[in-house]
């Protein structure tokens, strides 16, 4: 993928915004509370730390940081190897460790906390990078390569700081070469916990990691189910995590509740019975489980191969359970609430139109993914200004599903074939967008930099289905390729 981004693309992308639909909607920008796209929390980190990008000058991604007087107060130092993983139950697969384990450590923070963790790469002959899927960081600590770092070489290291400003189930994961690095185990899970508890937590907490290895399907690491052990009557909240390429399925013979979906709580959750729950590749999702009241025990299944059974010691294990052919529509779950923020009337509104046609990508013949019409780097950036609201209308024409994603920022779900979201406010950073469906999203242009939008199956990243979203003002030193080997897919 040869692509430069630097001083000259302010103006290249501004060339190629006035060819796709862009329409900009009244003058005044809208407020917005921040956080996930307006719902509740503060404003993002880099718009904190850095204040308003002046369209008359230009910001270097590498000014947009937390605090760097401030001292962490969660400090990490994480080590990755290129090199073999003997997988729990299964067998040895080549790939990558993050201090001698894949995953590596769960990272835990504290909402308002500032975290500090420094890579060091090892043995990793392509290099590396952390990308903090799902945290709204400051940009300089995006972690992609050749966006907002170097990929860090053998031998050298790279430090991340951003504060933990939204409670939620994330993980972190390589963003050099991600296709490979991310399948082959760079990656981990990390979890910020309310600077509060809430009057209604659930009495234990548990993370549920799927990953493939190499063909073997693990749980945290593990080609084994998990049993955990609970007081009759107790809630275990289940922080589900797909870092896999594909939809991930989670159901049970027991009702659950769909508390959060990454790392947006859901207001007023009810009792989902009988149907399963589909969280796209990237995605994350929290489910509250009532383990049995007599003592005995609930499988839920996690991922299709893998489960985690609830409920006292002396409890034999259920059978597993066929999976439903009924899905829960999140777009109509839980209860309205206030967003923060008014999508009716936005700043900006952008088509994104995800297709694909024939082309050479890198010297590659192939049938490559479009957006807009164009190929890969011919893309749009779709340029934004801080404050803004912005309002992306996306239409999947390419006959495969897209786990889209988007850095640095959330958005809401306003509606899904011209019908307007009825449920919870559905936040996400990572949506499932199936063929012929057609989804408006919006979010509030909070956090200065220059984002990768990009499908999270990452094979098809590599061919093409990459934009970013660029604010008006902001560069960046490094490029794509080039004299560092930068290649973020």
């Amino acid at each position: 993928m040869a692509t430069a981004l630097g001083a000259g693309a302010v103006a290249w992308s501004s060339t190629l915004l006035g060819e796709y639909s862009v329409m900009t909607m009244g003058g005044s920008a809208h407020g917005s509370s921040g956080g996930h796209a307006g719902h509740g929390g503060e404003s993002g980190g880099a718009a904190a730390a850095s204040g308003t990008v002046a369209s008359s000058s230009e910001v270097s991604v590498t000014s947009l940081t937390a605090d760097p007087d401030r001292a962490p107060d969660v400090r990490v130092e994480l080590v990755a190897r290129q090199e073999p993983i003997d997988v729990p139950g299964g067998r040895r697969v080549d790939g990558y460790t993050l201090n001698g384990t894949s995953p590596g450590p769960e990272i835990r923070a504290r909402q308002g906390e500032l975290v500090e963790v420094t890579l060091v790469n090892e043995s990793v002959a392509a290099g590396a990078t952390l990308h903090w899927h799902g945290i709204d960081v400051p940009n300089a600590a995006d972690g992609v390569a050749g966006i907002t770092q170097d990929a860090v070489p053998v031998g050298g290291r790279h430090v991340y700081r951003f504060v933990a400003q939204d409670a939620g189930t994330y993980w972190y994961h390589s963003h050099q070469v991600s296709h490979e690095q991310v399948l082959r185990g760079l990656l981990g899970a990390i979890v910020i916990d309310p600077a509060v508890p809430s009057t209604d937590a659930a009495d234990l907490d548990v993370t549920a990691l799927l990953h493939v290895y190499g063909g073997q399907h693990t749980l945290n690491g593990r080609v084994a189910d998990e049993r955990v052990t609970a007081d009759p009557g107790s809630t275990v909240r289940v922080r589900v995590i797909n870092s896999d390429q594909g939809t991930a399925a989670v159901w049970s013979t027991a009702p659950y509740r769909v508390v959060a979906t990454d790392g947006d709580d859901v207001s007023e959750p009810t009792d989902v019975d009988g149907q399963r729950l589909l969280i796209p590749a990237g995605g994350r999702a929290d489910v509250a489980v009532r383990a049995p009241a007599d003592g005995s025990a609930v499988r839920l299944h996690v991922g299709g191969a893998r489960s985690i059974v609830i409920g006292g010691p002396e409890a034999s294990d259920p059978p597993a359970a066929r999976q439903p052919s009924e899905t829960i529509d999140l777009f109509a779950y839980g209860s309205p609430a206030p967003l923060g923020f008014d999508p009716s009337s936005p700043d900006r509104s952008y088509e994104y139109v995800i297709a694909r046609r024939f082309g050479i990508i890198d010297g590659r013949p192939g049938n490559f993914w479009t957006i807009n019409g164009r190929m890969f780097p011919d893309v749009p950036m779709f340029e934004v200004r801080e404050g803004e609201v912005v309002v992306m209308h996306l239409r999947n024409d390419s006959g495969d599903v897209h786990p889209m994603h988007l850095h640095g920022h959330h958005v809401v779900v306003l509606s899904r074939d011209g019908v307007a979201a009825s449920g919870s406010p559905w936040i996400v950073d990572s949506l499932d967008v199936h063929p012929g469906e057609r989804y408006d999203i919006a979010f509030v242009a909070d956090n200065p930099g220059i984002w990768s939008d990009h499908c999270h199956t990452l094979p098809h990243a590599v061919d093409g289905l990459v934009a970013h979203v660029m604010y008006e003002g902001v560069t960046s030193p490094f490029t794509i390729n080039g004299d560092a080997g930068n290649q973020p897919e």
